[in-house]
C-alpha cells in the first residue's frame, strides 16, 4: 500500500480502479520556410484559430451544463484570448513573417511568452492563467501538428483518473458517470482545474508530484479530497475504514441541508457571523441560500481579468449593485483591486520587475495609477447609497498607506458631493492584514482604521515565505504555524481594545478545525466560501465558547505546526464524532 500526500482541492472521497491519463503537450519543431510559403502559414494558423475557438464554444455550452455558469467562464476567457486580434494573432503573424518559420512553431513560442509572463506574476489569480494558456496551446498548436489529445471520455465506468496534470477543458469534459475523482502530479489550490473539479462535485487531489509513477504497478485507488491524500493499493482494513467514513460523510452532509435557516450560535450562546467570500456578482445569492449573514469579502479583481479593456465605472456600479441586490439588505464589503504582477503592471512598465509578488502590487498599483482607482471608489461610494456596503484596503503594510488610501477615498466624496450624487457618508472603510507588519502594528492602525479583515493567505506566505502555488514549497504553506497563530491573536487583541471588528475571510477559515481555533482566540465573525458556510455552522452549534478558549490556550503552547494540526484534529473529532471537521477529516 503506498500513500501519497497532496493539495485536496474538491471535497469527497472515491475508491475504484486507476484510469492513467497518458498525456504529453503538443510539440512543435521550428523549421524555416521560404517568403513565398508565409501567407500558406498565416492561413493554416488562422484555421486552426477558428476551429479552436468553435470547439471552445461548444465546451463552454458543455461546461454551463454540467458545472454552472461561474466556473464554466473560464472558457470564456479562453476564448477571449484566441480573438486577441492585437496581441495574439498579430504577435503570431508577425512571427512567421519576420522570422520565417512554420505556423505551429510561431503560435507554440508565442503562447509560451504569455505563459512565462503569467507565472512570472506569482499571485495565483494569475498563475492560474498560465494553465489556461498552455491548454490553449496545446489546443492550437495540436491542430497545426496533428498530435491530438487523448480523449477522458474513452474512461472507463467506475474510474479514477491519475494524470501528470488536466486542463480545465480535460477537467470539464470527465464524465461524472464514469469518473469517481482524479489525483494528478501537479497543480494547485487555486487552479482552474480546481474550481471545475469542485464545480463537477467529484474528489479531486492535485499537487501530489509522484501519482503517475506510482499508479504504474498499482490496480486500484482512493481518493480521499477531504484529507488530500491519494492511496495505492489499499488493504483491507483502510477499505473497511473508508467504507464505513463514506456512509458518515453522506449522513452529515445530507444534515447539512437544514441548517441554513438556523443561527451559527454556540452552544453556550455565544453569535458568531458568518460571511461569505465570492468573485462574481451572482454568488452573493449563493451565500444567502447557505445561510450566510453577508458577504466579507469581494474580490472584484476579476473585472479586469475578464476583459482586455480595464472596466468603466459603470461595469463596476453594476457588478456591486447586482451583488448588493443578490444579498437582500445584508452587508457587502467590497476590497478594492488587489492587482498584482500582471498584465496591466508587467506589459506597462518600461522595465518589468525582478519579483513582483514583493514589489509593484495591491494598494501600491493602486497609488500608480490613480485615475483607475479613483473610478473603483467613485462606483463603491454610489453603490453604498442602496444599500450596506463596507470598503477595504488589500495588502497594508503601513499606515501611511492607510491613510493615503483613505485621503482618495474623501477627495471623491468631495467630487460626488458637488455633482450631486448620492453615496453614504458613513461608509466603513477598513483594511486587510496580510502581512506581518500590519499584524505588528496592529494595535496602531486600530485607532484609525474602522474594521479589520485577516487574509491569512497572504499572511502565511509572507510570514513563512512559501508560494502556496509552488507545489516544491505547498506542503510548507500551514495557517497552524505557531507564528502565523501568533500573529492571528495580536490582531484579534488589537481590535478589541479599540472595539473595531475582525474577520478572518482566508481559506484556513472554512475549516471548522482552524475555526474553533479562531473563536477560541476571540474571533467572532468567519468568511469562507458559501459551500463552507454549513459545515461551519454545524461545528459553531456543536461546541460552547469555554471549550473554543481551552483549545486555543492548549494550541499556543506547541511549537511546531504539525503538532498544532493534530490537536485541533483530535479536539474536532470530539465535538463531531463523525470525524468530517474539514481538511484533516477521514479515517
Amino acid at each position: 500500500m503506498d500513500v501519497l500526500e497532496g493539495i485536496p482541492v474538491s471535497p469527497g472521497v472515491a475508491i475504484g480502479r486507476i484510469a492513467v491519463l497518458d498525456y504529453s503537450r503538443a510539440k512543435a519543431r521550428r523549421k524555416p520556410i521560404a517568403p513565398g510559403q508565409v501567407e500558406h502559414e498565416i492561413a493554416r494558423f488562422e484555421k486552426a484559430r477558428i476551429e479552436s475557438i468553435e470547439e471552445l464554444n461548444r465546451v463552454f455550452k458543455t461546461a454551463q451544463a454540467h458545472v454552472g455558469d461561474d466556473p464554466a467562464k473560464i472558457f470564456l476567457f479562453h476564448i477571449g484570448v484566441l480573438q486577441d486580434k492585437r496581441n495574439l494573432v498579430q504577435a503570431v503573424h508577425d512571427r512567421i513573417r519576420e522570422q520565417l518559420i512554420g505556423a505551429d512553431a510561431a503560435a507554440a513560442e508565442v503562447f509560451q511568452t504569455w505563459y512565462d509572463r503569467f507565472m512570472s506574476m506569482k499571485e495565483s489569480s494569475f498563475t492560474t492563467k498560465a494553465d489556461d494558456i498552455r491548454d490553449l496551446s496545446d489546443r492550437v498548436v495540436g491542430r497545426l501538428t496533428g498530435q491530438r489529445r487523448q480523449s477522458v471520455a474513452q474512461v472507463a465506468e467506475g474510474s479514477l483518473v491519475i494524470a501528470r496534470d488536466l486542463t480545465p477543458s480535460q477537467t470539464v469534459a470527465l464524465d461524472r458517470g464514469k469518473v469517481l475523482g482524479f489525483a494528478t502530479d501537479l497543480g494547485g489550490r487555486t487552479s482552474h482545474t480546481a474550481i471545475v473539479a469542485k464545480a463537477l462535485g467529484i474528489p479531486a487531489v492535485v499537487g501530489c508530484r509522484w501519482t503517475t509513477q506510482t499508479a504504474a504497478g498499482a490496480q486500484s485507488v482512493i481518493i480521499d479530497g477531504d484529507r488530500g491524500r491519494v492511496i495505492f493499493d489499499p488493504d483491507q482494513i483502510t477499505l473497511d475504514d473508508y467504507a464505513r467514513y463514506e456512509e458518515q460523510r453522506r449522513t452529515f452532509h445530507l444534515s447539512l441541508d437544514e441548517l441554513a435557516g438556523l443561527e451559527a450560535r454556540t452552544s453556550d450562546g455565544v453569535p458568531i457571523e458568518l460571511l461569505g467570500n465570492i468573485e462574481f456578482p451572482d454568488e452573493a445569492s449563493d451565500v444567502v441560500r447557505a445561510g450566510g449573514q453577508g458577504v466579507g469579502l469581494y474580490r472584484t479583481e476579476f473585472l479586469y481579468l475578464t476583459s482586455d479593456t480595464e472596466p468603466t465605472e459603470t461595469d463596476h456600479f453594476e457588478a456591486y449593485r447586482a451583488a448588493l441586490a443578490g444579498l437582500e439588505g445584508r452587508p457587502l464589503t467590497i476590497r478594492t483591486v488587489d492587482l498584482g504582477a500582471d498584465k496591466y503592471t508587467q506589459e506597462r512598465a518600461e522595465t518589468p520587475e525582478r519579483n513582483p509578488f514583493l514589489g509593484n502590487r495591491s494598494i501600491r498599483y493602486c497609488f500608480k495609477s490613480p485615475a483607475m482607482f479613483r473610478t473603483q471608489l467613485r462606483a463603491i461610494l454610489r453603490v453604498s447609497a442602496l444599500g450596506p456596503v463596507k470598503m477595504m484596503f488589500p495588502l497594508i503594510t503601513s499606515l501611511g498607506e492607510f491613510r493615503q488610501a483613505r485621503l482618495y477615498v474623501r477627495e471623491v466624496m468631495e467630487d460626488l458631493a458637488e455633482e450631486g450624487v448620492a453615496y453614504d457618508a458613513g461608509l466603513a472603510i477598513g483594511m486587510m492584514v496580510e502581512v506581518p507588519s500590519a499584524a505588528v502594528m496592529a494595535d496602531v492602525f486600530a485607532r484609525e482604521a474602522d474594521f479589520f479583515s485577516i487574509g491569512t493567505n497572504d499572511l502565511v506566505q509572507y510570514t513563512l515565505a512559501v508560494d502556496r502555488t509552488n507545489e516544491q514549497v505547498a506542503p510548507m504553506f500551514d495557517p497552524a504555524h505557531p507564528a502565523v497563530i501568533r500573529l492571528i491573536r495580536e490582531v484579534i487583541k488589537a481590535g478589541r481594545r479599540q472595539s473595531r471588528p475582525v474577520s478572518v475571510c482566508g481559506e484556513s477559515a472554512a475549516d471548522p478545525e482552524f475555526a474553533l481555533l479562531l473563536m477560541g482566540l476571540g474571533l467572532r465573525t468567519l468568511s469562507v466560501t458559501s459551500s463552507a458556510i454549513p459545515t461551519l455552522k454545524r461545528m459553531i452549534r456543536a461546541v460552547s465558547l469555554t471549550e473554543c478558549e481551552r483549545i486555543a490556550k492548549k494550541a499556543l503552547v506547541f511549537d511546531s505546526p504539525g503538532q498544532v494540526s493534530a490537536f485541533l484534529r483530535d479536539r474536532a473529532r470530539k465535538i463531531v464524532p463523525e470525524g468530517l471537521a474539514g481538511r484533516s477529516g477521514g479515517p
